[in-house]
């Protein structure tokens, strides 16, 4: 029997992790976005709450809805889905808001029509809405759906590589009140970059990989250094530069840009230092005269899940 109702929700995430542009992202605890479809009569996608009154409800520029609507091309639906979309995390944010729900509407829908779709489908449906919004990227999509720590090989086709979690590992986010839409962070990348950038680059991406997999948190001390998009984009974000300096002081393993910005990062090992840390970002985002808000995460290595299903 076809359920009246399907509610999936979605976490927020980071991408790049600091110097894994593209490449690298993880799923956070806590915040995230959840989609409740319904099935329809009429065929498309309708949006009847898009979840903030400054996104649209027109389904070819919501992501849920786009991506909704790719679910019911590749599984030949003959019906149609209306959607509600519960919007927490912020627009604009650097958390992983697009993505989490172009994944949250596909989980929902597919779900919905009996999950004719496995999850190589869902991925490619929500990389419809990200690419038409935000770029061809998945290093928000892909651990959104699919929870942990990535490490994306490819897109076309997609090859992923899941990361080992170490317990300590925390993650704090430093959410200064401020957009930066991802096709502005990413307009101000650089065409190309010098050979010496390029090899520190990927030592410190494999140096992240490598304190993963030990469960060596002090290895990242040092690695969380990106030279291709933290310096194009640090001048685009009042404040980003003493948070992080009091982040390192604070005793952060390493912080950077989450995702394009305009929320900060740092890495900690154990509770009490991200607390520390945190109120130490907070505190310079404060001295500079921006608001800010923080909380910590750890990884979310659940992913997307469908949580609520009614008759």
């Amino acid at each position: 029997m076809t359920p009246g109702a399907v509610r999936a929700f979605a976490p927020g995430s980071t991408g790049n992790i600091g110097p894994g542009l593209d490449i690298l992202g993880c799923a956070l605890t806590g915040l995230g976005d959840a989609v409740v479809a319904r099935i329809s009569e009429e065929p498309g996608v309708r949006v009847d709450d898009p979840g903030h009154p400054d996104l649209s409800p027109d389904p070819t520029r919501h992501a849920s809805a786009i991506a909704a609507a790719a679910v019911l091309r590749f599984a030949n639906a003959k019906t149609g889905v209306v959607l509600s979309v519960e919007k927490r995390l912020p627009l604009a944010g650097g958390q992983g808001g697009s993505a989490a729900s172009a994944v949250a509407g596909a989980v929902a829908t597919n779900a919905l029509l009996g999950s004719p779709l496995g999850t190589g489908d869902l991925l490619r449906a929500a990389l419809v809405a990200e690419e038409r919004l935000a770029g061809r990227h998945i290093d928000n999509l892909a651990p959104s759906l699919l929870g942990g720590i990535l490490l994306i090989r490819a897109v076309d086709p997609v090859d992923i590589v899941r990361l080992p979690v170490p317990d300590g590992l925390r993650i704090v986010l430093a959410y200064p009140h401020m957009q930066l839409r991802t096709t502005d962070a990413r307009a101000v990348l650089p065409a190309s970059i010098d050979r010496a950038d390029a090899i520190a680059q990927a030592a410190a991406v494999a140096t992240i990989v490598a304190a993963l997999y030990s469960g060596n948190l002090s290895l990242l001390r040092g690695a969380i250094d990106d030279r291709i998009a933290e310096p194009a984009r640090a001048p685009l974000l009042p404040g980003f530069n003493a948070a992080k300096a009091a982040a390192l002081d604070a005793g952060a393993l390493g912080s950077s840009i989450s995702g394009g910005g305009p929320t900060a990062f740092a890495l900690t090992d154990g509770d009490a230092s991200a607390h520390d840390v945190m109120n130490a970002m907070l505190a310079a985002y404060e001295s500079h005269g921006i608001t800010a808000t923080g909380r910590i995460a750890r990884v979310d290595e659940q992913g997307a899940r469908v949580d609520a299903v009614t008759a």
